[in-house]
């Protein structure tokens, strides 16, 4: 049997609100208290979400039922990693600054390419140095430790400082490239260590 297609940023968010909803107050979430949570302009809109959820397997709808859906924990499970995010990385220039564990990260596996067993970090980014690669300060990005090619976007430590930015190489020596033509690329002095690889971005919705 296929495997159930990825859900959506915010199809994601609805379900992880329906498990939060159910530790706190012991039952399911209603229309309306969905509609509340996120601000949505009639029930047509949350319905929308749950439909397509039941749709990926997501949930399954019980009829007759005052909450008439039950979230599949197994699904979830499956679909999901907690992901650490270890604070911010500069897209800009290169800092010193030290990277600290600050939280974790629930993301679809399926959704970046990945196994469940994968290994993968979260860095948020600040700056604006790889806006041409459509990645912009305040994003999540989603990095994995393994041995970078020609032009991927990774997250580096050049000469003890660290920062985001694409990894290239030219006559057999590597360097790093920013995504914005006003910063300069960087070439390391003594070392250059690659901390990641990146394999997805996140980007928080605006109104």
């Amino acid at each position: 049997m296929a495997d159930a297609p990825p859900l959506t940023d915010k199809q994601r968010e609805v379900l992880d609100f329906v498990h939060a909803h159910q530790r706190q107050h012991g039952h399911y979430p209603s229309l309306r208290e969905i509609c509340a949570h996120f601000g949505f302009a009639s029930p047509f809109a949350a319905t929308r979400h749950l439909q397509a959820l039941e749709a990926k397997g997501a949930i399954e709808r019980i009829a007759g039922k005052a909450r008439a859906f039950v979230p599949q924990p197994h699904r979830r499970r499956a679909a999901l990693l907690d992901i650490p995010l270890y604070g911010a990385i500069p897209a800009g220039s290169p800092t010193a600054a030290e990277q600290e564990p600050d939280s974790y990260v629930a993301v679809d596996a399926a959704s970046l390419g990945l196994r469940a067993t994968s290994r993968v970090f979260a860095l948020r980014v600040r700056g604006d140095s790889m806006q041409d690669a459509s990645i912009l300060d305040g994003d999540l990005v989603f990095l994995t430790p393994r041995e970078p090619r020609p032009r991927d976007i990774v997250a580096a430590l050049i000469d003890g400082e660290s920062t985001l930015k694409r990894y290239l190489v030219q006559r057999g020596r590597p360097f790093l490239r920013a995504e914005n033509p006003k910063y300069p690329d960087l070439l390391p002095a003594t070392e250059l260590v690659i901390q990641g690889v990146m394999v997805g971005l996140l980007r928080r919705a605006t109104a």
